[in-house]
């Protein structure tokens, strides 16, 4: 037996296996079960609601690491969006921002869509990132604008619906992941999940404009040591 990292302790299993199963589960679009099978594929014998506790404990130690590592990195365009869920049939809004390379700067999950949940947005993105932005770029919703006056007022705010393209794609993830899990099941369930998925996600994500076959390799293998190095494996 080897020493074992102390965020592992108590566990069972390998470390390589539980963030393994977490990466999986981040990752790409799979259900909790849909990662069982692929473990046992690999003799790998545990149960869904065990992969599910993995994903929360794990996954938000492995979420806060990248947090702390990308902090004043990201870049200084904020692209705004937000899209409706519907959640035990009601609806509700998943406020998103993004900057101009794709990458997801935070989320926020409300059950209104007025210009207090952009307040709130903006004030999180304001203390996430500790500084304002250089430009901000919404569509037409005129709460972004209203919001903007009161919590940044010498921003520049383009609003044009054409020009917000990068935050609505920002979405795909969130909805291929809400028809492979049959919808979330509260603000909470929202909430944690892309809390956690944002930032891995961002870890592994590679613009494919003007890049080629080697520089992206060199980049996607730069991702899985920097992932090494965040489960401590």
């Amino acid at each position: 037996m080897t020493d074992r990292d102390p965020l592992y302790h108590r566990h069972r299993f390998a470390a390589e296996i539980i963030a393994h199963a977490v990466w999986l589960y981040f990752r790409f679009p799979l259900s909790l079960r849909m990662v069982e099978d692929m473990l046992a594929a690999r003799g790998i014998f545990v149960s869904h609601q065990t992969v599910r506790l993995w994903a929360e404990k794990f996954g938000r130690a492995f979420a806060n690491d990248i947090h702390r590592r990308t902090a004043g990195r990201l870049g200084d365009k904020w692209h705004l969006d937000e899209i409706v869920v519907s959640i035990s049939g009601q609806k509700h809004w998943l406020w998103r921002a993004v900057d101009q390379d794709g990458f997801v700067l935070d989320a926020l999950v409300q059950s209104r869509r007025n210009a207090k949940p952009a307040k709130r947005l903006m004030r999180k993105l304001l203390k996430g990132k500790g500084r304002a932005p250089r430009v901000m770029i919404t569509d037409k919703l005129r709460s972004y604008d209203a919001a903007r006056r009161e919590i940044m007022p010498s921003v520049e705010h383009r609003s044009h619906k054409g020009l917000n393209n990068r935050a609505e794609n920002s979405h795909q993830p969130i909805r291929r992941r809400e028809r492979i899990m049959k919808r979330f099941k509260s603000l909470r369930h929202l909430q944690r999940f892309v809390s956690i998925h944002d930032p891995i996600a961002n870890l592994f994500y590679i613009p494919r404009h003007d890049m080629t076959s080697n520089h992206h390799r060199e980049l996607r293998s730069a991702a899985m040591d920097m992932w090494a190095q965040i489960a401590r494996i």
